[in-house]
Order: structure tokens, then sequence, then C-alpha cells
């Protein structure tokens, strides 16, 4: 039941890391057409009849986004007397072609000739460019326990369902530049976990009496208390809970299986539901996927060692957890802490992280957020590990993507390729400079390649998987450059394609020679 529903409208002043006010500054995405050289400029499109690959030619100063007509992009020719050779490899996804050549058929297949891939920016509203609108409304999943999501493109009734599933301590709103995007081509959900965003209990699972507060400010925390609700008896913030959540979620609210995506937990609980619910699943994309969860054994698996620890996460919280959460609530929850924690987990410091800041900060002022952490942290684990989800969805033939941000201080490349070489068919991207949040640092490689992986599966592999050009090239280990406009400026992101032949000595050379290739380039 779907309990209220209202129109999702950006602030526009939030608080910096310097707790100063400041405006976004508007995405503008035209460049001026350089004059230097005669170039042709070619757009791809795919044949939805036959999956062929068509060019077009255009003399105008404006392309034509291929799959979204009302839109136009002016695209810098880049200045400089060198040639140089843009190209929208087979199954471009919005992507376009520029290149000096007179005829289409001179452009090269070959790797070596491929300097740069153009792909779309995000869209630029302040140009009047179409996004598509969010929505926020609450489901209520449960007495007292109501659901928080976002949703967008829900007009585009014969396209795919994507649902995005949030990582540790943010909530929907962190796909913000996912749904105004893709939300133009397909159908689109966002949700908060319980426990986290803005899925956090409407009355408090531990009401405490009068007697027992012994002052107005400790009254605010939610879930001290020493008698626990009806309603939170058995509520606990586990991966098995959350599991549930959306798998309920899928089928009361959106209706039918989902291409499914998760960034770190998001990553691990999509796994997780992947293999417990293969019907409901259409595919799989992990975003810096965390590979466990969960410190507490799981009473299912090793009840005797769950014996030992009473409370896992249930309510009441034992009186001395509820001092510890107190204590360290404090502290993670100061402003300070949290800009910390995001310079961390951003590799581009450029990134305007002031909204995810000031979004978080407001989910730490709810009065049963510092409770809802302490369940988080004391549930145990699931019924399955993370590489037992692997294996049931190979088993089960859903199909996985693996997008990992190279620079993650947290969860490493090296966790990505252990994921790869147990799923060798996997396409695995890894992308440069991206940390742990790659979707929300550089959403505009994210989104191009959410939308040609989804495109190859829906077309049951006619159109290319993004940035390869044939099936042969899919065995090795690719690089490619991806260049988009962000902020008026031309912005540049390295993307590596690991193949089916990706083995650990592949990763160890890989890493070597762009160790190497730095430090030639530097000197």
């Amino acid at each position: 039941m779907e309990v209220s529903s209202y129109n999702f409208t950006p602030c526009c002043q939030v608080v910096n890391f310097s707790s100063k006010l400041v405006e976004r500054t508007s995405f503008s995405h035209q460049l001026k057409l350089s004059p230097i050289g005669k170039f042709r400029i070619l757009c791809t499109s795919i044949d939805s009849r036959n999956g062929s690959l068509r060019f077009s030619s255009i003399s105008k100063l404006y392309l034509k986004n291929t799959n979204n007509s009302e839109g136009s992009r002016a695209v810098n020719a880049l200045g400089g007397s060198k040639r140089i050779n843009f190209k929208a490899l087979s199954g471009s996804y919005d992507g376009y072609v520029i290149d000096g050549k007179e005829d289409a058929r001179n452009i090269s297949v070959g790797e070596e000739s491929v300097s740069k891939v153009l792909i779309p920016g995000l869209p630029d509203e302040s140009s009047g460019e179409s996004c598509a609108s969010i929505s926020s409304c609450f489901w209520e999943w449960k007495p007292k326990l109501n659901v928080h999501y976002e949703k967008a493109g829900c007009e585009n009734v014969k396209s795919p369902p994507v649902l995005f599933l949030p990582g540790f301590g943010v909530g929907s709103f962190h796909y913000e530049k996912q749904l105004k995007d893709l939300g133009r081509d397909y159908r689109v959900w966002a949700i908060d976990f319980l426990g986290q965003g803005m899925s956090l209990p409407v009355e408090d699972p531990t009401p405490r009496s009068k007697e027992d507060v012994v002052s107005a400010e400790e009254d605010v925390l939610w879930g001290f208390g020493e008698k626990t609700e009806t309603w939170a008896n058995e509520l606990v913030y586990s991966v098995d809970l959350w599991q549930d959540q959306v798998c309920d979620f899928i089928e009361q609210v959106i209706g039918e299986p989902v291409y499914i995506v998760g960034n770190s937990l998001g990553g691990f609980v999509a796994l997780y539901f992947a293999a417990c619910k293969p019907e409901l699943v259409k595919g799989v994309t992990l975003l810096n996927a965390t590979p466990f969860w969960g410190f507490l054994p799981n009473p299912t698996r090793s009840p005797r060692l769950a014996r030992i620890f009473p409370s896992s996460g249930t309510f009441p919280l034992p009186e001395g957890v509820r001092k510890v959460t107190e204590v360290v609530w404090q502290k993670i929850s100061d402003p300070k802490s949290i800009a910390e924690i995001l310079k961390q987990v951003y590799a581009d410091h450029s990134t305007n992280v002031d909204k995810v800041f000031s979004r978080i900060l407001e989910i730490t002022q709810h009065p049963a957020a510092a409770a809802s952490l302490a369940s988080i942290l004391l549930a145990p684990q699931g019924r399955l590990s993370f590489r037992e989800s692997l294996s049931r969805c190979k088993a089960n033939d859903i199909p996985i993507s693996l997008m990992y941000g190279k620079e993650d201080p947290w969860v490493r490349p090296v966790w990505g390729r252990q994921v790869k070489r147990q799923l060798p068919e996997a396409p695995y991207y890894e992308i440069s400079p991206a940390g742990h949040c790659p979707h929300d640092e550089v959403p505009e490689v994210v989104n191009y390649l959410l939308r040609g992986w989804i495109k190859n599966l829906e077309s049951q592999g006619l159109v290319a998987l993004p940035l390869l050009e044939d099936c042969e090239s899919t065995q090795y280990s690719i690089a490619r450059e991806l260049e988009f406009i962000r902020e008026g400026s031309r912005k540049s992101v390295s993307v590596r394609i690991q193949g089916s032949s990706f083995s650990f000595w592949n990763g160890v050379s890989s890493y070597f020679q762009s160790r190497f290739g730095k430090l030639e380039t530097k000197s």
C-alpha cells in the first residue's frame, strides 16, 4: 500500500564541508565546434528490427542524441592540428562518432585506432534538456514499518524495470543521477533499506516511561528502552530482513522481474537476493559490492554458536550496547566525521558531494537512527555467504556485470577481480579515477555501461557489450578512454575491460603496467 507520494525537488542550497551554504553550479553540456579541420560528424544508432549498426552524416553544429530525439548537444571537435579519432563502438549507447575521414567505411575497427570514446553527459536541465522527474513515495510493508523509495520513468511502460539498492549509511537519494538520466529510457526505482535513509520506524520500538527519562535530550533517542513493542519483537536490521524487503517490494510494487543494481552493501544484498529468488531477477550489476556483511554467526547455520550472542541486533538492546552506542554515535554523527568519510571514499575530490553530505546529516537527526545502527552492527550474517551467492547465481545462469572504482580504499579492485575469476564470463569494468561510489563520482560512465549491458541482454547478444566491438575481444583485457562533458568542460575517465581469459597474472601485469606507465608519463 502506498501511503503517500510527492514530487522530489533537489535543494538549491546545501551545507558544504566548511559548514557554509553554497549554491550548486548548473551543469552545462554545450561545447562550441572548433573551426580546425573539416571534420565530418557521424551519429550511430541501432536498428531495433535487426540489431544492425547504422551511421548517418550530420553537417549541422548540433548532434541529435540517437536515443533521445528531443535532446541535442553541441560537440567540440578538439582544437589542434593532430587528428583525434573518436569512435562509438558497435552497440552505441547514446554515443557519437567523430572522424576526419569522408566515409564511414574508413573508420577502423581495430583497438589500436580507437583513441577515445565520447559518451553523453548527464541531462542538462539548465539548458532545457529534459530529464526524468523523480517521485518520492512510502510503501507500508509491515505495521509501523514504512519503506521509502523513489521512482522515475514509470511512463515507459514497455521498457525494462531497474531497481537500485544503496550502500550502508545512505539511501535512494544516492541514485538521483541514475533516476534522472536512466529514467528517460527505463522504469527505475531506488529503495531505502529498513533502518536506513528514510525507512526508519515511525514510532519508538522500546518506549521509555517518563520516570526513566533523565533529561529532555535523552528522550530524543528511540530504541533505548527496556521493553519492546509487539510490532518490533522480531525486528533486527539484517541482510535477511533486507532480502525479504526487496522480494516483497518487487512482487507488490514493481510486479515483475527486474534488473537489480547495488553499491557496496546494496551489492551484497542484490547478489544475495538473486541467489534466493532467481525468478525475480533479470540480471545483477555490482558496483564495488562489499564481499561480506555481518560479524555474528547466523542462527540457522550455526545455532550453538549463535546462542552465545543473545542480542543479535534484536530489541531491546542490552544495557552495555546502549551505553557504547550513545558514545560512538556522538562521534560518527558529527558533521566533521561524515565529511571525512566522504573524503575517503570519493577518489575525485572535485565531485560535489554537498547534497549527499546534507542528506546523510539529515538522517542522523532521526531519533531512531542511533539504535538502528546498533541493530545493524549486531545483526547476524546471512544464510548465504557472498561466494555461495555467486555460485547459486552462476548455477541459475543469472547475468552479472561488475563495475568497480579502481581507487576504492575499502573494497579494493582485488575483490572485484576475485568475483571475475569465479564468473569468467561476466563483463568486468574497472573505472579510474573512481572510488567506492562510482555511480555518484562518474555517473556518466556508469549510466553508459548500464544502458549498454541492459541492451546487450534485451537484444539477446545482438547488441555488443559496452566498449567491446566483437565477441573475440571479450577474451582479453582492453583499455578505453571515455570522455564526456561536465560543467562546460571535457572530463576523461579510463575504463579497463577484463575479458574471459583474465587471470591472476593478467591482473598483476595490468597493475605493473599502470604503475610504470604513470612513472614514464611523469618523467
